[in-house]
């Protein structure tokens, strides 16, 4: 009689090490997830302006298929250890790049900082053999490139949004990304990993991402649009879209219709939590899968 053979268990498949080229397109590609959720209070989705007069679905593709390149050279640059001026340069030039694009407007400048900075850690990584799981980016980021960050952020503003910070009292960008990206690592992942283990999909994961974000950030862009009282006026609705059950709530995208609405009627557009968002996508998206 032939024996017969256990069943061998499947090997742990290994972490998989991205290559600048990976890291990239995984930045290009997040920064379309995000423009393709809707709905999205007050932000441009690919079939609805939101709060914006000055642009729409084309412009933002306009914007990302100029800055395609760009995400590849940071990642490279992080790979090849360059100093925190090389990555500034960078930036500068594929702002100029969109803003050629787009025909001056600003699509992706909080893009293009937050996710260039995360792209060069993922690349210091690579370069060391490691994979780009959470806890090892953000160490990346605070120890190789923080001091340089918290200097960035002593200096006068003179965009909008970071004139609107320093104004009302608010945490910059730039210290944002200095104090390592809380909102990123400790607010929009987990909320993202939440959403995805209670069986949600992808779509309904993000936008209560999103909503997570919009509730605890200080979002320049809309105290910029509509002062102290605007922002804390989304975080409050972002708050109650939450408390009420999200977008797996009955209702929950009617809710999330009705804020939009709201949004719109005064002009607020959440543009950092949509850059927190696409950041939570690229991560989302470079993590290797489970076996």
């Amino acid at each position: 009689m032939t024996a017969r053979c256990a069943p061998v268990a499947a090997a742990p498949r290994p972490r998989r090490v991205p290559t600048p080229q990976m890291i990239g397109r995984a930045a290009t590609l997040a920064l379309h997830d995000e423009l393709a959720l809707s709905p999205k209070p007050g932000l441009v989705t690919l079939t609805d302006r939101g709060s914006h007069a000055d642009m729409d679905a084309h412009t933002f593709m306009r914007s990302l298929f100029a800055l395609r390149g760009y995400f590849v050279r940071i990642a490279e640059l992080g790979h090849g250890g360059a100093p925190f001026e090389a990555l500034e340069q960078c930036g500068i030039a594929a702002e100029a790049r969109m803003l050629a694009a787009t025909g001056g407007v600003n699509t992706h400048r909080g893009a293009i900082f937050m996710l260039g900075l995360l792209c060069a850690s993922a690349g210091v990584l690579a370069a060391q053999g490691r994979s780009p799981a959470p806890a090892a980016l953000r160490e990346v980021l605070t120890q190789r490139w923080g001091e340089a960050l918290a200097a960035r952020a002593l200096r006068p503003p003179t965009l909008p949004g970071g004139l609107a910070a320093r104004r009302l009292g608010l945490r910059s960008a730039s210290a944002e990304a200095a104090a390592g990206l809380p909102t990123l690592f400790d607010t929009a992942m987990p909320a993202l990993r939440a959403a995805q283990q209670r069986g949600l999909p992808p779509a309904a994961a993000r936008l209560d991402t999103l909503f997570a974000v919009i509730a605890t950030l200080d979002d320049s862009n809309l105290a910029h649009r509509g002062g102290l009282g605007g922002l804390r006026f989304a975080q409050a609705a972002a708050r109650g879209f939450l408390a009420a059950g999200g977008a797996a709530a009955p209702g929950g995208m009617q809710a999330a219709q009705a804020i939009g609405a709201a949004f719109v009627q005064r002009r607020l557009s959440p543009g950092g939590a949509a850059d927190t968002l696409a950041a939570a996508c690229w991560l989302d998206r470079l993590q290797p899968t489970a076996p």
